[in-house]
Order: C-alpha cells, then structure tokens, then sequence
C-alpha cells in the first residue's frame, strides 16, 4: 500500500470501533440440564455440582448450576455459522480486511469474567462490540492489525451475568510483505499461503524432523516398554524420563472424526476431514483423512498413512481408505 492507500484503509476500519455487532441477541435454548451435562460429559469435567441434583441441593450452590465456561455456549449460532453464517458487523469488517490483502485470521487470546452461576431457566442474551482495533503491526505471522470484540451478557432481569474480550490478528503472510504491508513477491502477487507451521520445540523437535524425513515415529519408554503419543518427557506409567522410540506402519482405524467448515483457514485443502486414528502399534494420532468423500468416512474405517508433502514447506502424515 501506498502511505494513501494505507490512511484511506485505516480511517475505513477504525470507523467500525465502538459499533454494535448486532443487537442484543437471546440465546437459542435457555439454560437447560440436558446441555449442562453433555458440555460437562465433553469436557470431562465431574464437578457434581453441573449434574447431580441431589449433591447440588445439599451444596453451597444450593441446585445444579451451569459450568461457567458454558457461558458463550447458549447464545452461539449453532451449525449453520458453518454453511450459511449471517452477515453481522463483524464479518462484514473481517471482508474488508480480506479485500486489502489481511486474509488471514488468528485467534490470540480470550478473557472471561463471571458475575453469577447460571442455573436452569435461566436466560442469557449477548450483545457484541467492536472494542478496539491497534494501529499496524508487525507480528511473526506477518503484518497486521489486532481486532478486539467485547461481548456482554446479562439474563432474563437484564442484570449482567458476565463478560468476554476476544483478540483477533488479521493479517497478511510474513514472508510475501514487507514492513510496510505490500508485498514482494517478482509478479506483485502475494504467495500463496501454507499450512501453520508445526511447533517445535524441546520435546518434540525430534518427532518432527522425522516427519520431514518421511517417517512416523512413537515414543518408547526405556523402562516399561509403554508407548505413547503425542510426545513428552515422562511416561504416564512409571514416571521414567528415558525413552527411545519406533517406527510406525501407519496402519489404522479411524476412532472419531469430524469434517472442519468454518472458518476456512487459508492454505488448507477442503473438504477437510479431520480424523483420530488408532494405530496398528497400539497409539492414537490426530491427522487428515483424503482420498475419499468426507460422506464415506465412517468410525471403524480401516486407513494407511502416508507421510506427503501437503504444500510447499510441509511435510505431514495424511491418512487414505486402505482399500
């Protein structure tokens, strides 16, 4: 951009801060215990207090409560944010940030604050600000600006129950800008966009310099011979810091999957059909199923990996129909 193009682009994004996403919007289904429990079910979480009537009564909280990290939960879109999402505010700043090159999207951080329990019949409506957006940065994905949202909630009284800031970065590629924003690429294109790169760090580094070698390995551990996935320091079993590891036939089953809609994340191939497959070896690995349509993929599926170059800095095991 231009120092022109780029003011002209800033005054036209910043006139969004202080705007309503949308009006003051009620919750699909109130707060009810069918959810409280699948959420708690999911999560993992036994607090009795979510689920067991009898032990809620008897408790401080005095009745079953809902966790508070269910508090976004009951006034989300739903199923259709994926296929035919509405065009609020919010999006509709996110296309002009699309349209000047900033396409890609990042999630950085969420602050939550809760006022109250919230207990079945309850309410909860929410209602969305665009809080703030920073002047240009520059960020290790690249250049861009940060995007806050403050969403309020309040119940049925119209007494606030709790609150949400969420940060997001929009931004351009690192390696197709300069520090200016434009790119410079020979063609005055941008490059085309990749895969997130994997994180490597201390304890896993390793396993991923295979991968870029065209193997999959799983991490022994020296004394009781467990395996385990993904990769740690300590065995879960015996607590032994010393391990080895072996190397994977890629064969397996898919355990669960689910085909990812929105959002669509630059640099990934859709449909994309994310999958946990049970190994031959006896571990689990998150991976990609292709091959197939997403409607052939079933539970039970047997599938053999393949470690494959999926763009053109990534190499990743990707799991196909293995017949």
């Amino acid at each position: 951009m231009t120092p022109e193009e780029r003011k002209a682009f800033e005054d036209k994004v910043h006139a969004y801060v202080g705007r309503e996403v949308n009006a003051p919007q009620k919750g699909k289904d109130d707060v009810n215990k069918a959810m409280i429990r699948h959420w708690a079910e999911v999560m993992g979480d036994e607090n009795p207090a979510y689920t067991d009537e009898e032990y809620a009564a008897k408790s401080s909280k005095g009745g079953i409560i809902a966790p508070p990290s269910m508090l976004q939960i009951w006034s989300m879109e739903g199923y259709p944010m994926a296929h035919n999402p509405s065009q609020d505010v919010q999006r509709e700043l996110h296309n002009v940030f699309d349209e000047h090159g900033f396409a890609g999207v990042l999630g950085t951080n969420t602050s939550a604050e809760y006022y109250r329990d919230l207990r079945p019949g309850d309410e909860v409506h929410a209602h969305t600000v665009i809080d703030k957006i920073s002047e240009q940065k520059a960020t290790q994905r690249g250049i861009g600006y940060f995007i806050e949202t403050v969403t309020n909630f309040t119940d049925q009284n119209d007494e606030a129950v709790g609150k949400i800031i969420f940060r997001v970065l929009k931004f351009t590629p690192n390696d197709s800008n300069d520090a200016t924003g434009g790119d410079d690429s020979d063609d005055g294109m941008p490059e085309a966009p990749t895969r997130i790169a994997s994180p490597r760090g201390h304890d896993n580094k390793w396993w991923w310099d295979a991968v870029d070698e065209g193997k999959v390995l799983i991490q022994r551990c020296k004394s009781c011979q467990t395996l385990r996935h993904p990769p740690r320091p300590m065995c879960g079993e015996c607590q032994s810091i010393e391990w080895d590891s072996i190397e994977s036939t890629l064969d397996g089953e898919v355990f669960s999957f689910t085909e990812l809609h929105y959002p669509k994340f630059p640099g990934y191939q859709y449909p994309l059909v994310c999958a946990v497959i049970s190994l031959g070896e006896g571990t689990r690995i998150i991976s990609n199923i292709v091959g197939c349509e997403p409607e052939d993929v079933y539970i039970g599926m047997k599938v053999k990996g393949k470690v494959e170059q999926v763009d053109e800095k990534t190499m990743l095991p990707q799991f196909y129909p293995a017949d």
